[in-house]
């Protein structure tokens, strides 16, 4: 086994599936399911998702919204999918503790690293919502931030495509698909793989990432036991 301790980013839209909006139950058991193989493995594993299927904060401008506002609702949303994916994972009796970037009473628990690590070493799946609880960043950037914090020896991006690719795959067809590229030549070519804050702290902190195609369940198992799966990023 390549890897024991994992931060695994997911995207809010990712678990929408085929609807325009919300959650997509077979998606959802889908991931809770990759998730729990995972845990059988006896893999120590973070979670950041997304909120843009519930809601985006940057739509709340062209809504009335300040965008201040608007990105507080938006780390609204992503509690609203770590509650799913937590209710998903404990109907499959796994262990999950819940960290919110701010105090939601009967909700989840306030993030600490000390509460983290805790909880990793007993064996339980760490999902973290509300962002960093600051407006202005993205999940992105969350899932950077607490993978450092929890010592993660690689932060995974789940993705609806096979990795990073030199243009968008479902746009263009002749794009290329890299297996292995460093940030230095990710930002160089200005590749949206994450924003820049992002990019950043896992440059600064030497933590790999890997792109992969999250809609394929084997990827998961596969990554951690060291197979070459969808683009791996390191310095």
């Amino acid at each position: 086994m390549k890897y024991k301790r994992i931060l695994l980013k997911l995207s809010g839209e990712s678990l929408t599936g085929r609807q325009s909006s919300g959650i997509d139950p077979t998606i959802l058991h889908s991931f809770a399911s990759s998730i729990a193989s995972l845990h059988s493995m006896g893999v120590e594993t973070g979670i950041v998702i997304g909120g843009g299927n519930v809601f985006r904060g940057r739509q709340g401008t062209t809504r009335g919204f300040d965008r201040y506002y608007g990105d507080q609702m938006g780390m609204l949303a992503t509690v609203i999918n770590a509650l799913a994916i937590q209710s998903a994972l404990n109907e499959r009796k796994i262990p999950c503790k819940h960290l919110t970037a701010v105090t939601i009473e009967s909700v989840g628990e306030r993030f600490s690293k000390t509460r983290c690590l805790e909880a990793l070493a007993s064996g339980q799946v760490v999902i973290f919502s509300f962002g960093t609880g600051n407006p202005y960043f993205t999940t992105d950037t969350t899932a950077a931030l607490r993978a450092v914090e929890m010592e993660a020896e690689v932060l995974l991006k789940g993705t609806r495509v096979d990795g990073v690719y030199s243009s968008d795959p479902e746009k263009d067809p002749g794009a290329v698909l890299y297996e292995t590229i460093t940030f230095s030549e990710a930002y160089e070519k200005k590749l949206k793989i994450m924003d820049l804050t992002a990019f950043t702290l896992c440059r600064e902190n030497n933590l790999p990432v890997i792109v992969f195609n999250m809609n394929r369940p084997e990827n998961l198992q596969d990554i951690i036991l060291g197979k070459n799966v969808g683009t791996f990023i390191k310095n």
